[in-house]
């Protein structure tokens, strides 16, 4: 569970196809009037962790980071089997889960966009070095929503960056092998594209 005081901007306009998730537009009034909001999780992987919202929703990215697809976005297409975030929702705003595909009780690729499974375990991530346990121990797409959300953290908000910018060569190894928007061509790396914020729909 987690406590927010932040505000959520009422509507997103409709992106179009191929077009990077540019961030939401929020009133004058909201972004110069915007103070540092604190937000407190507690759930099943963190215990009393507190961060701080600086930016504005959606706002402000590195200029090395741009993701074509929203958080919200990501869940209705279909990531992770719906199993992400799936007991903590209410750190984030209730908008991102309407019409999420989620599989609270366990894992399940038919509710992901190309139906197949493309994720490692979480014990494979933490070997391997990729889980900062003290912020997000979810992984990336957790690093994802709260950056996406506001939340700066310069060190590892580099380090994310690297690692979203390193899948580009997955997306070259379908560019290369398969025709232009041919979902049937490589649908596992597809899929494992599109857990990164990449719309592997237009590839």
């Amino acid at each position: 569970m987690a406590t927010q005081n932040y505000g959520e901007p009422d509507r997103i306009r409709p992106r179009m196809v191929g077009e990077p998730c540019a961030p939401h537009r929020l009133s004058t009034r909201s972004f110069t009037s915007m103070k540092k909001q604190l937000i407190r999780v507690h759930d099943k992987m963190q215990t009393d962790y507190e961060y701080e919202l600086t930016e504005p929703i959606g706002k402000n990215f590195h200029p090395d980071f741009k993701p074509e697809l929203t958080p919200k976005q990501m869940l209705a297409l279909g990531v992770f089997g719906g199993k992400y975030l799936t007991d903590c929702q209410t750190e984030f705003p209730k908008s991102w889960f309407t019409g999420a595909k989620l599989s609270p009780d366990h894992s399940n690729d038919q509710l992901n966009y190309f139906h197949q499974h493309a994720s490692q375990p979480l014990k494979t991530w933490v070997e391997k070095g990729w889980i900062n346990q003290a912020h997000d121990p979810r992984g990336w797409f957790q690093w994802y929503c709260r950056y996406y959300l506001g939340r700066r953290l310069p060190d590892e908000d580099e380090r994310q960056i690297k690692r979203w910018r390193a899948i580009q060569r997955h997306i070259a190894q379908i560019k290369k092998n398969c025709r232009p928007k041919d979902l049937t061509c490589r649908p596992v790396q597809r899929q494992a594209v599109l857990h990164w914020a990449y719309d592997s729909r237009n590839i």
